[in-house]
C-alpha cells in the first residue's frame, strides 16, 4: 500500500465554510454554472421578497435586467435590519449576505418557495463579481458593497430615505458562469406560476439589455388558482359549464390551508397541477389522493341521488370522472413533509383526509346548486363510461 494513503489521517482533510465552500463548488448550490445557475441566482434574493409580500409586509416586487448583464430585485417592505443601526428583529442585511442558512430551512406557510436549498442571498453575493444592497428603512437610507461575497465598505447611511424597502443589485461572475445569460421567458414563467399560486403576489419583470428597447411584464391573479385553471386550459379550451368551481379552506387537522379549482372541458385529456407551500410537486402525494378521492366522492354521491346511477351500477372510476378535467390543488401547510430529496411528492398523512373532505362538500355543494351544469358534466362522465 503507498505510504502517503497509510499516514492519511484527519490533517488531510479539507473543510470549507461559507463563501469559500460555495465558490469552490458553486453547482451544490445553484444546481448549475449555466443559466440554470443564473436563474437561481435571482430566485435566492427574490425568495425573501415574495415572502414578505405573502406574509403581508410588502405588496410588491420588481425585478429588472440590467444592460451590465446584471439583476435588480427590488421590494417596497420595511427593510432589512441593518445591523449597524441598532435594529433587532431578525437577521440583519450583513447576516443574510454572508452567512448560509445552517440547519433545515424554515417551515411554515410562509417559507421559502424558490431557494434551490434554502440558504439565501449569501448565495448569490458569494457568485456575484459585485452586489450592491441598498435598505429604506425608518426614514434612513442604507447602502453597502460587495465583491464576490467580500464586503468592500461597511453598512453606510446615505442620507434620507424615500419610503421603505430592500433594492440588491448584483453582476453573477463570469468566471463562474462565463457567458451564460438570463432567460426572460424562463423567468417570466416561475414568476407566473407563483402569481397564479398566491393572488397576494404583485411581480414585475423588466428586461432592459437590449438597446434602444425595453420589455415588461406584470404578474398579479387576483382569482389565484381559478385563474390558473383558466390558464391551463387555455384559449382552446371547450368548457363544459360556465363556472370554475373554486374554492379554500383552513383546517387545524392539517395545520394549514387548502385552495382547489376545477372545471371539465370537452376533452378527453385530464391536467392536475399539485403545488405544496408554493412548490410543485410532479409526483403528487397525499392531497393529489385526497383530491382524486373527493371528487370522485360527490360526482358518485350526486349522481346516485339524482338517480344517475342504480344500485346495480358499480362507482364511477376516478380515471373516467378525470377526463376533460383542469385542476388546481395546492396546500400550504406549517410543517410539510416531503418524499425524497426533491420535494417531489407531499407525504403529510392528514392532508388526504382533509383535502377530500373539503373537495367533496365544496364540489357536492356546487353540484346540488347547478344542476344543469352539472348534468353536462355527469352526463358527459356517464356516457364515457358506457361507451
Amino acid at each position: 500500500m503507498n505510504q502517503d494513503a497509510i499516514r492519511y489521517d484527519a490533517t488531510h482533510i479539507q473543510v470549507l465554510e461559507g463563501r469559500e465552500a460555495i465558490r469552490k463548488r458553486p453547482g451544490m448550490y445553484v444546481g448549475s454554472t449555466g443559466e440554470r445557475g443564473l436563474r437561481q441566482l435571482v430566485f435566492e434574493v427574490a425568495d425573501r421578497a415574495m415572502n414578505e409580500i405573502i406574509a403581508g409586509h410588502a405588496s410588491s416586487v420588481d425585478v429588472i435586467l440590467t444592460p451590465d448583464g446584471g439583476v435588480r430585485v427590488a421590494d417596497d417592505g420595511p427593510g432589512v435590519p441593518v445591523e449597524a443601526a441598532g435594529t433587532t428583529g431578525g437577521p440583519g442585511l450583513e447576516t443574510l449576505l454572508t452567512r448560509p442558512r445552517i440547519g433545515p430551512e424554515p417551515g411554515g406557510r410562509h417559507a421559502g418557495v424558490l431557494g434551490h436549498i434554502g440558504m439565501g442571498p449569501c448565495v448569490t453575493n458569494s457568485l456575484s463579481s459585485h452586489l450592491t444592497a441598498e435598505v429604506r428603512r425608518e426614514g434612513v437610507r442604507w447602502v453597502q458593497e460587495y465583491a464576490r461575497g467580500v464586503p468592500v465598505t461597511p453598512p453606510t447611511a446615505a442620507g434620507p430615505a424615500t419610503g421603505s424597502g430592500t433594492t440588491i443589485a448584483f453582476r453573477p461572475d463570469a468566471d463562474i458562469f462565463g457567458t451564460a445569460e438570463f432567460s426572460f421567458a424562463a423567468l417570466a414563467e416561475i414568476f407566473r406560476e407563483l402569481a397564479l399560486l398566491n393572488r397576494e403576489l404583485d411581480i414585475s419583470l423588466t428586461d432592459e439589455r437590449l438597446p434602444g428597447s425595453t420589455r415588461a411584464v406584470r404578474f398579479r391573479f387576483p382569482g389565484g388558482v381559478q385563474d390558473f385553471v383558466a390558464f391551463l386550459e387555455g384559449e382552446a379550451a371547450v368548457p363544459l359549464h360556465p363556472d370554475i368551481v373554486g374554492f379554500e379552506r383552513e383546517d387545524p387537522r392539517m395545520a394549514g390551508t387548502v385552495a382547489v379549482a376545477l372545471r371539465w372541458c370537452d376533452s378527453r385529456e385530464e391536467q392536475i397541477r399539485t403545488f405544496a407551500n408554493s412548490r410543485p410537486t410532479p409526483e403528487g402525494g397525499t392531497h393529489a389522493e385526497g383530491f382524486r378521492d373527493g371528487v370522485a366522492a360527490a360526482v358518485n354521491a350526486f349522481a346516485r341521488q339524482r338517480g344517475l346511477l342504480t344500485a346495480a351500477d358499480p362507482d364511477l372510476g376516478a380515471d373516467r370522472i378525470g377526463e376533460g378535467l383542469t385542476a388546481m390543488v395546492s396546500v400550504s401547510l406549517d410543517h410539510p413533509e416531503y418524499g425524497g430529496a426533491t420535494r417531489a411528492r407531499l407525504d403529510n398523512a392528514p392532508a388526504r383526509a382533509c383535502v377530500g373532505r373539503a373537495v367533496r362538500e365544496d364540489l357536492g355543494a356546487w353540484l346540488e346548486a347547478r344542476p344543469e351544469q352539472a348534468a353536462n358534466v355527469i352526463g358527459r362522465i356517464l356516457q364515457g363510461a358506457r361507451a
